[in-house]
């Protein structure tokens, strides 16, 4: 067993979460023999982060397992080496796009990705700060058991680890690129209040992230299956399927790649939920062979959300993911399109000029939908009152922006795809961090 990647990032009050994740890294070295990074990417404020630091000094040493527990100072350091070790001919943009001010949420496992490369971790497992493990018979349900047993390898000998395989011949000599479960518990986007105030309202807002062609009953549907993952599932014996996973049956709080995330990174869109799931898309589309399991993680929302505060900004992030879905839709039609043949090289990697080209061209698309989206979440929100109300009068007044904000998100996205490989190329040859020289006496 190689090297891995085991990944919490965070900005929020998660102790629980940095015990359990090392409780992880343990059952990964001691079943798997696995050497483990525990790699926290913390962007949480000084108190919070100190806490944090007491959660990490108190996990048991193990031989296998190093942690680094970094702040976003500590990152900045780290990407600006790299940036500039790959000579980027812009690199205080690729330094924002990795780095950026506000909550992103590809930039944050972009940055992950980048710390693995590093690292020398063979592949990475990331989990969320908002989760927790589910139990079985007194024991937590980890998902890198599945992980272990199956990522990386070429599919023929992956499928003697799995309970059923659903996978062309054509695909079995291809290495397994991602492993990945759902959640149980509370929807992934905390807009639950919204289905108890109007389920007819829910329905038809849910339903903006389809593609615009869509008819009314694929948006029902859609809306139906979208956000909650396994439901109220329990684990209760393992289950294990080599396919091509479907998008809608994994979610990044249960996720691990192999090879696919050092050719492309995640969108660094900001204040955007959703951002962080392209990958998943490529994986499916460039028939890449996947693992789907049933080790779901219990999502939960924190007690932020709530607030007034918290729930402005929620909602401005799901309104941006809604307008995101031009430009995705856009993207993934095309990449299924070009299926394998199209997204893959002659060594089977996935081609990242081909990905880039698509962002690019996706750009250009004329906003006329996204008015329409936009539209039509104000009416619903105002026909919701009370706070949903609120909310529709300031998001009315940032209309134009946000259509800026969608457009020039995936013209970042272009950019930083194109500089990638350069980037990931110089992220190997960089170290995690500068050893403090005394000054000479």
């Amino acid at each position: 067993m190689g090297r891995i990647c085991l990944t919490l990032p965070t900005n929020r009050s998660c102790s629980p979460a940095i015990s359990a994740i090392g409780q992880e890294a343990a059952y990964a070295a001691d079943t798997f023999g696995a050497d483990v990074e525990l790699l926290i990417l913390d962007s949480s404020d000084a108190a919070t982060h100190a806490r944090h630091a007491a959660a990490v000094k108190a996990l048991p040493r193990h031989p296998r397992i190093t942690v680094h527990h970094l702040d976003e100072e500590d990152q900045r350091q780290f990407l600006r080496r790299v940036v500039h070790a790959c000579a980027n001919p812009e690199p205080d943009r690729m330094l924002d796009l990795l780095l950026p001010d506000s909550v992103s949420y590809g930039a944050c496992t972009d940055r992950a990705f980048l710390y693995a490369a590093a690292l020398g971790c063979d592949s990475v497992h990331r989990r969320d700060s908002d989760s927790r493990y589910q139990t079985h018979q007194g024991a937590p349900v980890f998902p890198v058991h599945h992980e272990l047993r199956t990522l990386g390898r070429p599919a023929a000998d992956a499928a003697r680890a799995v309970d059923r395989t659903d996978l062309d011949d054509r695909h079995m000599d291809r290495p397994v690129a991602m492993t990945g479960a759902s959640f149980v518990g509370e929807l992934s986007v905390d807009i639950a209040e919204m289905k108890r105030l109007d389920p007819a309202t829910y329905t038809e807002v849910v339903g903006l992230w389809a593609p615009a062609d869509w008819s009314a009953q694929q948006r029902r549907e859609l809306a139906e299956e979208s956000f909650r993952g396994s439901g109220e599932t329990t684990f209760t014996e393992d289950r294990s399927t080599l396919c091509l996973v479907d998008p809608m049956r994994v979610d990044m709080c249960n996720i691990a790649f192999h090879a696919v995330h050092e050719r492309v990174p995640l969108p660094p869109a900001t204040d955007t939920i959703g951002s962080d799931y392209f990958l998943i898309h490529l994986v499916h589309d460039a028939e890449l062979p996947g693992v789907l399991h049933n080790r779901d993680i219990v999502n939960f929302h924190t007690p932020h959300r709530g607030t007034d505060t918290g729930f402005l900004a929620y909602q401005r992030r799901f309104v941006k993911f809604l307008l995101s879905m031009l430009y995705f839709h856009h993207i993934y039609r095309r990449m299924a399109r070009a299926g394998g043949d199209g997204l893959l090289d002659g060594n089977g990697q996935v081609r990242t000029d081909v990905v880039a080209a698509l962002a690019r061209e996706s750009a250009t698309l004329d906003r006329a939908e996204n008015i329409r989206r936009l539209d039509t979440v104000d009416a619903a929100y105002r026909r919701l009152g009370g706070r949903w109300q609120e909310c529709a009068r300031r998001l009315k007044a940032r209309r134009g922006q946000l259509l800026d904000e969608a457009q020039r998100d995936i013209e970042d996205f272009a950019a930083l795809t194109e500089a990638w490989p350069s980037l990931v190329g110089a992220a190997r040859a960089t170290p995690v961090s500068v050893p403090h020289l005394e000054p000479a006496r």
